[in-house]
């Protein structure tokens, strides 16, 4: 799986997208930004809606910097998402 690395304040963050399918799989899917490794892993989640007819990985590569801050800023913590893993 591919990633694009983008830095947010001093910390440099791994973006992936989420391969988790929701209902909405053909209009959005979430994208994982993850710091570290191991114990010290931070991931966060938010979900995406591309325009037009691209893949999950070529629509992510299309995003500017930009706009990945952006979706970075709208994410949540990966405890509160079943991408990352939540399960009520």
């Amino acid at each position: 799986m591919s990633f694009r690395t983008i830095t947010v304040g001093d910390r440099a963050w791994r973006v992936y997208p989420s391969g988790f399918v929701t209902q909405y799989d053909r209009d959005e899917f979430g994208i994982l930004f993850v710091h570290g490794t191991g114990a010290e892993r931070e991931v966060r989640v938010t979900r995406y809606s591309p325009t037009g007819t691209l893949s999950r990985e070529q629509s992510l590569a299309q995003l500017t910097e930009r706009e990945l801050a952006r979706l970075f800023q709208e994410s949540q913590p990966s405890f509160t998402s079943p991408e990352a893993g939540y399960a009520p």
